[in-house]
């Protein structure tokens, strides 16, 4: 590392627990980030921040003015420009150094297979079902580590499903395709609960880049923002799972 890159990262190489040998991972990794919205805003930004060496954007929507409630990425001269490029230019000012390459679709098929089968870590930061079930079933195919986020209304969700490991079930143990679809735009979100969820989201995929501490892996922590509780359960592999069951 340079210099310059000793002095930015300072903060985190004085944390025994990552060191010089933890950033070095982180900035010699790729991400794929699907989403960059509520979720997605701050997972960008804490790992641009925290020097993860290329981020991989993936979003076909463009800013609207009722997504800066939350999507904290963006600002209000960013309404009509893609998602993806307002993000790229913020993320440009906060760390220089960071590469990002962006997808302005909806990664599907062999697109998406491709765009995880490069990267470390994928993050799911949509609020899709079909996105989600294609993502679970592309990072479980690539063996690559999904951290998966939801958020809506006063509550929040993170679980870490990696498929190297035997014991880690996937998205779809948990969730069957077909079941009813709720989203912020027709519920709502309380816009620091996306935040909450974000970071932690990012969290995660520091801990599973830089290789310390122990991610969420069989194990789904809820977030209840209203009564600021938080609890976790345990998520046992499901035998008869149509996506992991037969790896």
């Amino acid at each position: 590392m340079s210099d310059e890159q000793l002095l930015r990262y300072s903060r985190h190489i004085l944390l025994p627990e990552l060191d010089v040998a933890g950033q070095q991972r982180l900035l010699n990794s790729r991400v794929l980030i699907v989403g960059v919205g509520g979720l997605g805003s701050p997972v960008a930004m804490y790992l641009a921040a925290a020097g993860v060496g290329q981020l991989d954007l993936a979003d076909d929507d463009g800013v609207e003015l009722s997504n800066l409630q939350r999507q904290i990425v963006h600002s209000t001269p960013d309404i009509g420009r893609s998602k993806v490029a307002s993000a790229t230019d913020t993320l440009t000012a906060l760390n220089p150094e960071v590469r990002i390459h962006g997808y302005e679709q909806r990664l599907a098929g062999d697109g998406l297979a491709k765009a995880v089968a490069v990267v470390d870590v994928v993050l799911d930061c949509t609020d899709n079902a079909e996105t989600r079930f294609a993502l679970n079933a592309a990072c479980a195919a690539a063996k690559v580590p999904l951290v998966s986020g939801a958020a809506i209304r006063g509550e929040g969700q993170v679980s870490v499903y990696d498929m190297r490991r035997d014991d880690s079930p996937c998205y779809r143990c948990l969730y069957q395709e077909g079941s009813d679809e709720l989203n912020c735009a027709n519920a709502g979100v309380l816009s620091p609960v996306v935040g909450m969820v974000g970071s932690i989201q990012a969290i995660e995929a520091i801990k599973c880049l830089a290789q310390f501490g122990e991610p969420l892996i069989g194990r789904l922590l809820l977030i209840d923002a209203l009564t600021m509780e938080l609890r976790q359960f345990r998520l046992p592999r499901d035998p008869d799972c149509p996506v992991c069951a037969r790896r």
